[in-house]
C-alpha cells in the first residue's frame, strides 16, 4: 500500500467536518425559518437574516482566501482567481447599499475593477495557474466549490424565474414566494462555497507545514 500524502486527513477528521457542515446547513435553514416567523418586517430583505448571512459567508470566504494566498502562500495564482470570483459576488450582494448610498450601478464598476486585473494576471501566468489547478481540481474543496457555484449561479437563477412561479401559483402569485426560494437557495450555494474555502484553508495549512518540514 502506498503511503498517504502528508496533507491527507484521517477518517475521524473527515467525519467530524461532515458533521459540522451538516449542523451548519441545519442552522442556516433554522435561521431562515426564524426570520420568517419573528422578523416579518425585514424578512428576505437586505437587513434580514438571509441576506446578512450571505454577506457574512462571502466575507469569510474572502478572508480565508487572503490568508491562504498571502500568509500560507499556497497556489497563489489559482487562489487569486478564486478571490476575484468570491469578492465580486460579495460586492454584487451589496448592490442595494451601493446604489442607494453611492450611485446607480456602482457595484458593476467595482466588480469590473476586481475581475479584470485578476483575469489579466492569471492569463499572464496561465502556466502557473494550470499547474496549481491540476492539484486543486483533485481535492474535496474543489468538489464543494463546483457544487456551490452550480447551486448559486445556475440552479437558483433557473428556479427563481418569475414565469415558473407565476405558472405554479397562478392567480395567487406573490413575488415574495419567488424571492424567498431564490435567496434561500443562494445562501445554500454560498454555504457550500464557504465549506470549500474552509477545506482549502486546512489543506493549504497542511501543505505549508509539509514544506517547512521538508
Amino acid at each position: 500500500m502506498s503511503p498517504s500524502p502528508p496533507w491527507a486527513i484521517s477518517f475521524r477528521t473527515a467525519l467530524l467536518r461532515a458533521t459540522l457542515y451538516t449542523l451548519s446547513i441545519g442552522g442556516i435553514a433554522q435561521g431562515g425559518y426564524l426570520e420568517v416567523l419573528y422578523l416579518p418586517e425585514v424578512r428576505y430583505t437586505e437587513l434580514g437574516f438571509t441576506e446578512f448571512t450571505q454577506t457574512l459567508v462571502l466575507a469569510s470566504c474572502c478572508a480565508l482566501l487572503i490568508y491562504v494566498r498571502q500568509v500560507l502562500k499556497v497556489w497563489p495564482t489559482m487562489t487569486l482567481l478564486l478571490l476575484a470570483f468570491v469578492s465580486a459576488s460579495l460586492v454584487r450582494e451589496q448592490d442595494y447599499f451601493l446604489d442607494y448610498y453611492v450611485a446607480d450601478n456602482t457595484w458593476k464598476v467595482v466588480v469590473t475593477l476586481i475581475v479584470l486585473p485578476s483575469l489579466a494576471w492569471v492569463i499572464l501566468h496561465r502556466q502557473r495557474f494550470l499547474d496549481e489547478f491540476r492539484h486543486y481540481s483533485n481535492t474535496f474543496s474543489f468538489g464543494l466549490f463546483a457544487a456551490g457555484v452550480l447551486v448559486t449561479y445556475i440552479f437558483s437563477r433557473l428556479y427563481g424565474r418569475q414565469d415558473f412561479w407565476r405558472a405554479v401559483l397562478e392567480e395567487n402569485y406573490i413575488r415574495d414566494f419567488k424571492d424567498i426560494a431564490e435567496e434561500a437557495i443562494e445562501l445554500l450555494g454560498y454555504s457550500l462555497i464557504l465549506f470549500a474555502m474552509i477545506e482549502l484553508f486546512f489543506l493549504a495549512r497542511r501543505i505549508h507545514r509539509a514544506r517547512l518540514a521538508s
